[in-house]
């Protein structure tokens, strides 16, 4: 899921290095609800492999590194209902999250979703269908269009358990396929924030589905941070 957001706001949700990426003038942030499954070290069969329910709040971010522009997300913030996801996250692999419970409803064509974290602290709540076309007044043309941005910034960079250290991992695939995705409902405690979140500052912009995905995970290293986190 995806929102407009006025690039200043996003920005004092940014710690350096990392500035919006715009399109269309817009800075873009949103959710990615990722179902996991057959989850493994490299190079061991996929029957050992765990699933898991994830959520992760993400923003479409660049940065300077080596006297060149790199593109990706910045992600303040991730939920599982994995305890070993809970456990490794930011020890053994990279992003820690916090616990939550999910509540799915997948027919294939239709998707209802809710999320709350242990803490009553953040919740959301999703509700749609596939769709033929994004929806009007999207800041992308088209699917396509939309599948190219987001493909480009494939690599995550997410608050270390150091408070000066962000973490950063990589998703590599061998096919990329998105598929428009109509939202009737959502509701996000996180991007309801008028804290965070000025009045007239965020409007939802579109939804995409992926599905049967095969994709690996690669560790990026770490990088200097710093200024608040929200």
């Amino acid at each position: 899921m995806n929102f407009r957001v006025r690039p200043d706001v996003l920005a004092n949700l940014l710690p350096e290095p990392f500035r919006p990426k715009l399109v269309g003038g817009a800075g873009l942030a949103g959710i990615c609800l990722i179902r996991l499954e057959k989850v493994r070290p490299l190079g061991l069969p996929g029957f050992i492999g765990v699933a898991s329910e994830n959520a992760a709040h993400r923003i479409a971010v660049e940065w300077t590194e080596d006297g060149k522009t790199r593109e990706g997300v910045y992600i303040p913030r991730r939920d599982t209902d994995l305890f070993l996801n809970r456990v490794l996250g930011g020890r053994l692999f990279p992003g820690w999250s916090h616990p939550a419970d999910f509540e799915v409803e997948d027919d294939g064509f239709r998707v209802r979703l809710s999320v709350r974290d242990h803490e009553g602290k953040m919740s959301l709540s999703v509700d749609g269908c596939i769709a033929d076309a994004l929806p009007p007044g999207s800041v992308f043309r088209s699917a396509d269009e939309a599948s190219s941005f987001f493909r480009t910034s494939a690599v995550g960079w997410s608050p270390s358990r150091r408070a000066d250290l962000c973490e950063g991992v990589e998703l590599r695939c061998d096919t990329w396929t998105v598929a428009p995705f109509a939202i009737s409902s959502v509701v996000s405690t996180y991007f309801d924030d008028r804290r965070l979140f000025p009045p007239g500052s965020i409007e939802f912009d579109c939804a995409l589905l992926m599905r049967d995905i095969a994709h690996e995970w690669y560790a990026r290293g770490r990088m200097k941070s710093k200024g608040d986190r929200p």
